[in-house]
């Protein structure tokens, strides 16, 4: 059970809109930063910032922290860890501060806001001779619209997989081996499935609040204008999107209570054989293989459902560097030891994640397939979509955001709202909240 909380635990670090931090001792004058650039010699002392990765990982940090202290003679690196709660409001006050740690873990969705007040170095600059090596698409999420430069080094992502219940395709008449690509398949498979279940069992959860954003990206969807600074996801292709919602929820093939419930109910209910299909992260093929093994049985393992081009979503977690580092320049070696190819890969087989490297990639330990083990099935395939993937939440849809428009599809797909109006209304309101 301890492992499978730690999967969940990753998977999450890379999803919510939080990062650990905390007060940093880094010594005096052992690295300087020429404007935005990173300089000096590597010695001294750092503080390293993780979340949630203790205790469960603490023989790999651990080891890391050794080894980099082996390799650079006279460099101390100090590891600290902090829970989920309270971790985004603790960040927030140490960058106020002037206090946060000279290597600090965080994903794109909260990093954006302190590269946009120049808290961090633009590793564009100083980390130009690794950029390379990392996947474009993670590297890419550490960028600012209409800013020059990237802010972090990517370290470990997720992306996720459709998995879905073969027994219940055979029962509505599916073929079990094909499983939707796009999103107009998932919705018309999700009609034929949940006709064929009365009620019993359905096509999909639909998980409005994580599923919403990521879809009609994938639709063609332009969810902001340009320089990022206007939310402008009510066209044409959204509407239609939303009211094909509103059909699904009429003709019952939505469960009634679902309009409101999040990923993990989409997790139990999929666990629990009242869905056929559950688009999701790797590591929940243990979740299910642990809590149903008979639906795990079951369960085939495809490709992400993809826009008409085959982009994909990923999640991304990533290392920065603050400008008020102490040392910089250990800090940043040592970022770039966390997120080579070696131990990234060695990260990747102790736990369900994808390292941000392209050359990890390659290892056969994500090429070789065992046709009786999902897990390493999904493994291929996710580690082979990454190539087209990008992360698809724009870092604008903070909670708030996500309150107000997720509100007012709900109200949209259960008719109390026309789809265009709907939409129009929560552009109007994200926007108010964007302008401030």
């Amino acid at each position: 059970m301890r492992r499978t909380r730690a999967f969940a635990a990753v998977a999450l670090a890379a999803a919510l809109f939080v990062s650990g931090c905390g007060l940093s001792d880094g010594d005096d004058a052992t690295g300087t930063a020429g404007g935005d650039t990173i300089s000096g010699e590597v010695k001294g002392e750092i503080t390293f910032s993780t979340l949630a990765l203790k205790p469960t990982f603490d023989d790999y940090i651990t080891k890391l922290v050794a080894d980099f202290e082996a390799k650079h003679p006279g460099t101390k690196v100090n590891w600290i860890d902090l829970p989920f709660q309270g971790a985004q409001e603790k960040i927030t006050n140490d960058a106020q501060a002037g206090t946060l740690p000279d290597v600090v873990n965080l994903n794109p969705n909260f990093a954006q806001k302190l590269e946009k007040q120049g808290v961090f170095f633009d590793l564009e600059k100083s980390a130009a001779d690794v950029k390379g090596s990392y996947v474009p698409g993670a590297w890419d999420a550490f960028k600012v619209p209409g800013q020059e430069g990237a802010y972090g080094l990517p370290w470990y992502l997720t992306s996720e997989v459709t998995m879905y219940n073969k027994d219940l395709y055979a029962k509505a008449g599916l073929d079990p081996n094909t499983p939707p690509k796009t999103i107009d398949e998932l919705l018309a498979q999700t009609k034929q499935l949940s006709t064929a279940g009365k009620g019993a069992f359905y096509g999909w959860h639909p998980a409005l609040e994580n599923t919403v954003v990521p879809n009609l990206a994938k639709l063609g969807v332009p969810l902001l204008n340009d320089d990022a600074t206007a939310w402008t996801f009510n066209t044409p292709e959204a509407v239609e999107y939303v009211t094909a919602l509103r059909d699904l929820y009429t003709s019952k093939a939505f469960a009634p209570d679902w309009l409101t419930e999040n990923h993990s109910k989409a997790t139990e209910a999929y666990s629990a054989g009242r869905t056929a299909l559950f688009p999701s992260g790797p590591n929940f093929l243990k979740v299910v293989g642990e809590n149903a093994p008979a639906v795990a049985k079951a369960t085939g393992v495809a490709g992400q459902i993809a826009s008409a081009e085959g982009t994909t979503n990923m999640s991304v977690m990533g290392l920065l560097i603050p400008k008020k580092s102490k040392n910089p320049a250990t800090a940043l070696e040592f970022a770039k030891f966390v997120t080579n190819a070696e131990n990234q890969l060695a990260f990747a087989k102790i736990v369900t994640i994808l390292p941000s490297t392209a050359d990890s990639l390659k290892d056969p330990y994500f090429t070789a397939v065992t046709e009786t083990d999902p897990t390493s099935i999904a493994r291929k395939i996710s580690a082979e979509q990454i190539a087209k993937a990008e992360n698809l939440t724009p870092v604008q849809w903070d909670d708030r955001t996500k309150s107000v428009v997720i509100g007012k599809i709900q109200l949209a797909v259960k008719g109390d709202l026309d789809p265009k109006t709907a939409l129009d209304e929560a552009v109007a309101e994200a926007n108010a909240l964007l302008a401030r």
